[in-house]
Formats: C-alpha cells, structure tokens, sequence
C-alpha cells in the first residue's frame, strides 16, 4: 500500500526529527527535501548557477557533509524563492513520494503543492525564540560561535522569507494537523504525530 506523509514547518520546530521518527515507526522511505534546497544551495555558493544546478541535481549531492551550515542554509532560503528553481525540483520530490511503500516528505511546501493529496499531513511549528534557542545550541555544540541574537534574527528573516514568497509559500494546508512544539519534549512531539499518522492510516484501511 502507498502511504504519503507530509510534514511540513518553519526551521528548528523539530518537523526533521518527527518526520525521521514517524518513518522509521511505520517502515517508510524518509526525504528531507530541505536537503534539496541546501544542495543547491551549497553549489550556488561555490560558482553555479541555481536554476542550472537545481535541474541537475543528483541523489549523491544529498550526502554532503556541508550541508548543515548557516551560509548553506542562508543560499538554501534564497534559491528557494526562484520559481525555476522551486519547478526543477518538484518532479524529483513527487517522484519520491509515489515509491512502492509509501514515503515520509518533511519540508515547507509538501501539503500544499508537492503531495496535496497526501494521505497524512501535519504542520510543526513552535515559536521564534523557541526554535532559535535550538538552533543556538546544535550550532554550539558543532563549535560554531553565534550569538543567540544573530541566530533568532536569522530565524525571523527566514520565516519571513519563506512566508512571504510569492511560489508555494510556508503556510499550513488546510488540512493538515498543527502540532507547537513549544513546550513539547521530543517524545511528546513525535507520540502526538503518531497518533495522527496511525489514525490515517486506520481510515484509509
């Protein structure tokens, strides 16, 4: 049975650690399609063109070790909102998502333009400061120096960016289940989406 999970969310609300969960709780393929934009991203930093880059992408430029960097998430955000862009990337994306056995997608736009007909949707967020506080710590515990100031400003940029775009815009689909993560543990977080992905599953029999 095909079963298509989209999880989608503003940066560091936890939707990558959800998502990775929920996958390996009901045995489906997982794509972060973050990593997707990142991979452009890091090319774009280094000389290329991204609308050239983005139709060339391959499955290996997704194992970059660099992939996790503040600079390759900044040029991640910025491709982002190039249409052509966006378009080269949505047939890989879509073609992961009809695989035999179902699949998990976590990104910005997946209930509400890659996969508007997924079986599951949820969107994962928490607020600024929250999702800063985390992201300040990964990037603390990499030995990477930024304040906490820098990377909540960052926070807000992006959100406002990824909001704001004209194509395929971060919003909730309509459908889909909101979960704060907040004030949310992470087993807490990952045991409500869950229980949202099992109930699907249930009705769709």
């Amino acid at each position: 049975m095909s079963f298509v999970v989209a999880i989608d969310g503003p940066a560091a609300a936890g939707k990558g650690t959800i998502s990775r969960a929920v996958a390996e709780r009901f045995g489906l393929a997982h794509l972060d399609t973050g990593l997707l934009y990142r991979a452009v991203g890091a090319k774009v930093l280094a000389g290329g063109d991204p609308v050239d880059v983005a139709r060339a992408l391959d499955p290996v430029d997704l194992e970059n070790d660099d992939l996790r960097t503040p600079a390759v998430a900044q040029a991640a955000s910025e491709v982002a909102v190039i249409p052509q862009v966006r378009r080269a990337l949505v047939d890989f994306q879509r073609a992961f998502a009809c695989r035999a056995g179902g699949a998990v997608l976590d990104g910005r736009d997946i209930g509400t333009v890659i996969c508007p007909d997924a079986d599951a949707k949820l969107f994962i967020t928490a607020s600024p400061e929250c999702r800063a506080a985390r992201r300040h710590k990964e990037l603390m515990d990499r030995g990477m120096d930024h304040t906490f100031e820098n990377v909540l400003a960052d926070v807000r940029a992006r959100d406002a960016r990824d909001s704001d775009r004209a194509t395929a815009p971060l919003i909730p689909a309509s459908d889909a289940v909101q979960i704060d993560t907040s004030d949310l543990t992470i087993d807490a977080a990952v045991a409500q989406a869950v229980a949202v992905v099992a109930a699907a599953r249930q009705q769709k029999g």
